[in-house]
């Protein structure tokens, strides 16, 4: 059943912040009741119809004798940062607070992907607990090569093997990594890992989602995969592990001419910019607001903006104190700007971000090992909320409130792993 009571979220958070620390390790599962590993790895926009494109024949053998998604529709905005830590917590990003990959806390300041020290503040991330801050409490060992969020302590937590993000870092060395971690001796040994590959996105944004760019990311990857593949079946891992692959998000074509020039619409002077891009986040200035919202909530042919408290209810967002008090989505395809900024930016020629109902935004979803059918099933698009339901049951853990639902998810599994 949903969880989205707000009440049941806002006093559960209450009582976490009100924690000095940590909170005492909760007595270890015994090693009879042991959950085979997980493996969670992450394809930043690789979009769902990539997997027909016929050039990830490792992914491909992974849906073959596992089960896939038709597709997984990621939550809104369909933005890294925000569906990452759905994806590990199961609750919306207007509850989990990681709203944008550019945000306003009216207490923190400003949180933007680039800047490690808020990156690093955990205060960003405490709305929410992490199924590898969960899996730690109960004894199990977590490893991430890369993911956001675990690189600081959540609640006093973060994951027992961890590396912060270096773009760098090649496939073929993330895979490695996570071998390494699996050789280590038995009471060190991750039980709940994740990988995170980001290539597709970065290709995807500099040359379009239709490119041989994207397309030789995507090859790249999968060759990355196919060695950690190898590497499972010669540690007689292959068939002891349960291995999830998921997307954050799809990718839209954007061409140069798809621009709205919000300096057109209103006097930039009249806000506090929080986003621009396929999501604009704005704050107008003491005495500015009603000029603002008479210029902006009216219709524009091609974005439609909503004071935070009317955004559509399907977007399951605006609650949260760090949504902006007026949201801007514009049509897929278009991006939000000013002239300043294209004066000195060349625009992406592909994006995300943008209402997650579209199909372009459409997200992977792959799952193999002895907890699931080996009959290639495709089942039924779901949202990405319901990957944590999953995940804890899969590891044998109490599921913190969530909005995702795991009676979803029981078709993919084998009828003695429900």
């Amino acid at each position: 059943m949903k969880r989205t009571l707000l009440l049941v979220l806002s006093l559960f958070f209450l009582v976490l912040a009100g924690c000095a620390g940590p909170s005492p390790r909760s007595a270890s599962l015994q090693p009879q009741t042991r959950p085979a590993p997980l493996l969670l790895i992450s394809i930043d926009a690789f979009r769902a119809d990539y997997l027909q494109r016929g050039i990830t024949p490792n992914l491909q053998h992974l849906a073959d004798t596992g089960v896939r998604a038709k597709a997984m529709e990621p939550s809104f905005p369909s933005l890294t940062f925000p569906n990452h830590y759905t994806l590990v917590t199961g609750l919306y990003p207007d509850h989990h607070g990681i709203v944008n990959n550019n945000m306003i806390d009216p207490k923190l300041g400003r949180f933007s992907l680039g800047d490690r020290k808020a990156v690093a503040d955990p205060r960003w991330w405490n709305e929410a607990e992490p199924i590898w801050v969960t899996a730690d409490k109960h004894g199990l060992k977590t490893a991430t090569m890369f993911w956001p969020g675990s690189a600081t302590r959540i609640h006093g937590y973060r994951p027992d093997h961890w590396r912060p993000y270096n773009g760098k870092l090649t496939p073929t060395q993330r895979v490695d990594q996570v071998l390494e971690w699996l050789d280590l001796p038995a009471q060190k040994r991750p039980t709940f890992l994740t990988l995170y590959f980001d290539r597709v996105d970065h290709d995807g944004h500099e040359y379009g989602p239709d490119s041989k760019q994207v397309n030789a990311a995507m090859h790249r990857i999968d060759a990355a995969i196919g060695k950690l593949i190898t590497g499972l079946k010669q540690r007689g891992l292959y068939r002891h592990m349960n291995i999830i692959v998921v997307s954050d998000h799809g990718m839209a074509p954007s061409p140069a001419s798809h621009t709205i020039l919000m300096d057109k619409l209103i006097d930039m002077h009249d806000v506090t910019v929080v986003s621009m891009g396929e999501l604009a986040s704005l704050i107008p200035k003491p005495g500015r607001t009603t000029a603002v919202e008479a210029a902006l909530l009216k219709p524009h042919p091609h974005m439609q903006c909503w004071k935070k408290q009317n955004i559509p209810a399907r977007f399951h967002y605006g609650s949260n104190p760090r949504v902006p008090p007026i949201v801007c989505s514009p049509q897929t395809g278009w991006t939000v700007s000013t002239s300043g900024w294209l004066a000195t930016h060349t625009p992406s020629m592909g994006s995300h971000g943008y209402d997650n109902a579209n199909p372009l935004m459409r997200a992977l979803f792959i799952a193999h090992g002895p907890s699931f059918r080996d009959d290639g099933r495709v089942v039924p698009e779901f949202p990405n909320v319901d990957v944590y339901p999953l995940m804890t049951h899969l590891l044998g853990l109490p599921a913190q409130p969530n909005d995702g639902d795991y009676d979803t998810m029981k078709v993919m599994l084998r009828p003695d792993a429900r």
